[in-house]
């Protein structure tokens, strides 16, 4: 959701920079606007106008109580095939300047799921960037590792990050472009 709350840090906390994803220390006692909360990350702006992203062990920092984490959802989605819960998680993953799930923004290009059922599965992910040069791009990429990898079924998430063919606006969900202003 977009929130616009002012907090101040209350220790020391990693984030990383958006949009070069550059890894920081946000130092206790900086004064930050939370600009955007989803899938459990934070976006958040310091009063000297840096743009940082702090994941769920960042929240008590911020006053938030953390979601729990991608590991203990997975309950929540317990029901339905594989490929649907797969997918489940995806949409839990938020580009940090956009409030739309990477799905819904049309980045998650192809989603295959190898192996036989009732074994470990491989999954293999090919997503692309809302622009070329992004430096989130890795972090993205981890963050949808590290959520389906969180699947019981799932021995490894292999994730592919393409810039062909290059994303644009018209891939968004109806609903994306909806709930962005792009209808």
């Amino acid at each position: 959701m977009h929130t616009r709350e002012e907090t101040t840090l209350s220790r020391d906390v990693q984030a990383v920079q958006i949009p070069d994803g550059t890894p920081t220390l946000l130092p206790e006692g900086s004064l930050v606007l939370i600009t955007q909360q989803l899938g459990g990350t934070y976006t958040v702006m310091t009063d000297r106008g840096g743009m940082y992203r702090i994941d769920e062990t960042g929240a008590d920092a911020l006053g938030k109580t953390p979601e729990a984490p991608p590991e203990a959802a997975v309950e929540e989605t317990a029901g339905g095939s594989l490929d649907d819960r797969v997918w489940d998680q995806l949409r839990k993953c938020y580009d940090p300047e956009i409030p739309v799930n990477i799905v819904d923004l049309g980045l998650v290009y192809d989603c295959s799921i190898e192996g036989t059922e009732g074994d470990a599965r491989t999954v293999k992910i090919k997503m692309t960037l809302t622009a070329p040069g992004c430096g989130m791009g890795p972090v993205l990429a981890d963050d949808v590792k590290r959520r389906v990898e969180s699947l019981d079924e799932v021995a490894e998430a292999q994730v592919e990050v393409v810039l062909d063919p290059p994303w644009n606006p018209g891939m968004m969900t109806e609903a994306a472009r909806l709930q962005l202003g792009f209808m």
